[in-house]
């Protein structure tokens, strides 16, 4: 296979709204990769877009988390259940939010913000709220650390990319062909900006990482929410 990687187009619809994302897989010399799989109950989605890129989801021999999300890990357990074998790797800042052995922080940032909002919004803050605190938890097979090397991609490193969350992480290709933002970057007009600011837990980190990953002027530039800038 002479493919590096593919993009894959994930759609929801939440009460009239749309929403696409656009989880990775990274084709290695003996893995397939997935890096992130959506939301809570995507699975039969993931197999259809692994289908029409002529791929088998249960081929998939590690899934790469890049922060606790729900539309980042919400179909980890699932995926973890049917296929036992894949190998779940995360960053060590991220694991224990994942694993569920601490709260998590999007869950905490959430009740924080409750009693401030508005009395026609507080509905919403509770459902968004109680998405999290059903968000099924997995196990990390593998702790992810900066630098860490793969053949994945014709050869990638991890980058710590904190800010939208501590343990955010991204990936690059060696040659910068591409790399692969999560939600450390969202395209607007054409250019990268931070992903979502209001839910950045750490805005200067956020501004950091950002910054570092534009340094590398990659061919192209994958973002979980915006899809590829080129």
């Amino acid at each position: 296979m002479t493919e590096k990687y593919a993009v894959l187009d994930l759609n929801y619809s939440f009460g009239g709204a749309e929403q696409q994302l656009s989880p990775v897989v990274l084709f290695g010399q003996n893995d397939l990769v997935l890096v992130d799989c959506g939301y809570p109950g995507s699975l039969d989605m993931l197999e259809r877009e692994f289908q029409a890129h002529k791929l088998e989801l249960s081929a998939v021999t590690t899934l790469v988390l890049t922060h606790q999300d729900d539309d980042h890990m919400g179909a980890a357990a699932e995926l973890k259940e049917k296929y036992p074998a894949i190998q779940i790797m995360v960053s060590a800042i991220e694991a224990p939010y994942i694993a569920g052995t601490l709260k998590n922080l999007r869950l905490r940032q959430g009740e924080a913000l409750q009693s401030q909002l508005p009395d026609e919004e507080k509905a919403f803050g509770e459902q968004f709220c109680d998405r999290f605190r059903r968000l099924a938890s997995v196990l990390p097979d593998r702790l992810l650390s900066a630098g860490d090397r793969f053949d994945w991609g014709g050869g990638c490193e991890i980058l710590a990319t904190p800010g939208h969350t501590p343990g955010h992480i991204s990936i690059r290709a060696l040659d910068n062909s591409f790399l692969i933002a999560g939600d450390a970057a969202v395209i607007e007009d054409r250019q990268l900006v931070i992903a979502n600011p209001q839910f950045c837990l750490d805005m200067d980190a956020a501004r950091n990482s950002l910054e570092k990953i534009l340094q590398f002027h990659c061919a192209q530039y994958i973002c979980y929410h915006g899809g590829c800038l080129n």
